[in-house]
């Protein structure tokens, strides 16, 4: 088996997969805690679900540089999104639902009426589910997601002690002087980043998974903001090391795997956690 390993790792599509599922894991670590803290876990789904209709208006209009529409729709649902939780009218959760569910169909619904392909089941079910994308890339997308990535960790780590005032306590935040609002903002755009990259990793329908499961996995044996965040990523970036490995040797869908590794992890934690 390992050499098969080294076979396989002679082949430029391998190591960028390697490369880029690593950087996303680590960056969807640390976002996931903050947003399950905030009970605002689901908007990676949200996100996900608009980041695929994004996607298929790129696909409609031909265009070879998708991240150019993808990116700014994310970003701005992901606002909208902060902005119509805050409705008394319109709470959170069903403001997720009814942007998701919208972008899916409306994007389904485009790439019917104006296709281009010959199977767009295929294409659909690739982008959902992140069957082989993930195996296609090009060097210049490792080198975006790669920059990408690195921004958002910079950001984390110098906003670190604002991030975590924003997710315990808002109100009292917001009584010291931090401007709450701004950093909300912050973490809206920076989980929008992290969809957009994810979707090449796991597929528009599993990225939510990446976000959640290293989050709860930590907390079930640790219980500080910083060695939460800290072993999330450490689960996060393992998980998805074995399960694109397992993927490349065993011919298993990479999104699909690197989901089934991390819900796999957290029953380890589970039963870590009963025994600490």
């Amino acid at each position: 088996m390992i050499d098969t390993l080294f076979l396989y790792f002679q082949y430029p599509f391998v190591r960028y997969a390697m490369v880029v599922g690593v950087l996303i894991a680590l960056c969807s670590a640390l976002l996931g805690v903050t947003l399950v803290l905030k009970r605002f876990s689901y908007i990676g789904d949200g996100l996900s679900h608009v980041a695929f209709g994004a996607m298929a208006i790129a696909t409609v209009l031909d265009m070879t540089n998708q991240m150019i529409i993808i990116l700014p729709i994310t970003i701005a649902c992901a606002v909208l999104l902060l902005r119509t939780g805050q409705n008394t009218k319109i709470q959170g959760d069903a403001a997720i639902a009814m942007i998701s569910v919208g972008a899916l169909a409306f994007g389904y619904l485009l790439m019917n009426i104006f296709s281009t392909s010959s199977n767009l089941s295929g294409d659909v079910c690739s982008t959902l589910f992140g069957s082989t994308s993930i195996l296609t890339l090009t060097g210049r997308e490792v080198w975006l997601c790669a920059i990408l990535s690195i921004v958002v960790f910079v950001i984390f780590i110098l906003f670190y002690n604002k991030i975590f005032a924003v997710t315990f306590d808002e109100n009292f935040a917001k009584a010291t002087g931090i401007k709450t609002d701004i950093y909300n903002l912050l973490i809206a755009v920076i989980i929008a980043v992290i969809i957009v990259l994810a979707m090449n990793l796991v597929g528009s329908l599993l990225i939510s998974a990446l976000v959640i499961f290293p989050a709860i996995s930590s907390m079930r044996i640790f219980h500080s903001f910083k060695m939460v965040t800290i072993s999330a990523a450490i689960i996060s970036v393992v998980c998805a090391w074995v399960g694109i490995i397992i993927s490349i040797l065993a011919g298993t869908p990479v999104g699909s795997t690197i989901v089934a590794i991390d819900a796999l992890a957290f029953v380890i934690c589970v039963i870590v956690g009963k025994f600490r």
